[in-house]
């Protein structure tokens, strides 16, 4: 299984390139509601998510897809399933913040095998296989074993959920206080790889979709560090939207200390 993951994650890196040129050169970005104001759609999210669906099916015909889009949401105890976030940061991209990135993982029944994350704007390449460590543009990344006071804190703030405004900001006033600084950047998956890259020491955010994490778990946990929901418990892979608290295991410790954390 291992060198099929590897070839898989070669499939899904290619096919990752391709689709960024569709970000790269769009045009006439239109944005509609799903849920509220704050959860958008756009032509391109359903543009890129057809095309890493149609190239990941040539390589792989017998496999199945959990997508942020178009309600594609297979079995996820499938053999081959393929998870993806056609444009993770999408009102970034709405708002042309050049910060979006596409995320793609390769899970077998219910196991995370393989995993990469593109941010076309940068050219960066984040992957990972299970038990292969984690790499940016090929070359190995870890995360930074330093106490959260010596690190920057990434945050999300949960937009999709108002109810939890209070409580995010309350646990991000709190990190503030501890650590070197925060950022509030708009793609989780992003802050998944500053994480596993060893920019950011930890990254929090009280509700994450499957297509949010699922890759950049991996390479959080690939790269040397772990992934947990905020009360401390595994992270489920079962569709339902969790917390997140990833982080280098000394981060996570400190996270860990801090009161009512």
């Amino acid at each position: 299984m291992e060198t099929k993951a590897w070839e898989i994650c070669q499939h899904i890196m290619t096919a990752q390139r391709e689709a960024g040129e569709l970000l790269l050169h769009a045009r006439g970005v239109l944005a509609a509601c799903k849920t509220d104001h704050r959860d958008v759609v756009t032509q391109y999210d359903c543009q890129v998510q057809q095309f890493l669906v149609d190239r990941l099916r040539e390589a792989l015909p017998e496999a199945k897809f959990y997508c942020e889009e178009n309600d594609q949401q297979d079995d996820l105890q499938a053999e081959h399933l393929f998870v993806i976030d056609p444009i993770d940061g999408t009102m970034n991209f709405v708002r042309h913040l050049n910060h979006s990135c596409i995320s793609v993982a390769y899970m077998s029944r219910g196991q995370l095998l393989a995993g990469a994350v593109y941010n076309p704007y940068v050219e960066e390449m984040f992957h990972a296989v299970r038990g292969g460590g984690a790499f940016l543009n090929g070359k190995p990344i870890h995360t930074e074993e330093a106490p959260l006071s010596e690190t920057l804190i990434c945050v999300g703030t949960a937009p999709y959920r108002t109810d939890l405004i209070q409580e995010s900001f309350r646990r991000i006033q709190q990190l503030c206080r501890v650590g070197l600084d925060i950022r509030r950047q708009g793609s989780a998956a992003l802050d998944l790889c500053s994480v596993a890259a060893g920019r950011a020491g930890l990254y929090l955010e009280l509700s994450t979709s499957l297509w949010d994490y699922a890759a950049g778990v991996l390479l959080v946990r690939e790269a040397g560090g772990d992934c947990l929901s905020a009360q401390g418990e595994a992270l489920p892979f079962d569709g339902s939207k969790p917390s997140i608290v990833a982080g280098s295991r000394q981060a996570l410790a400190d996270f860990w200390a801090l009161p009512e954390a």
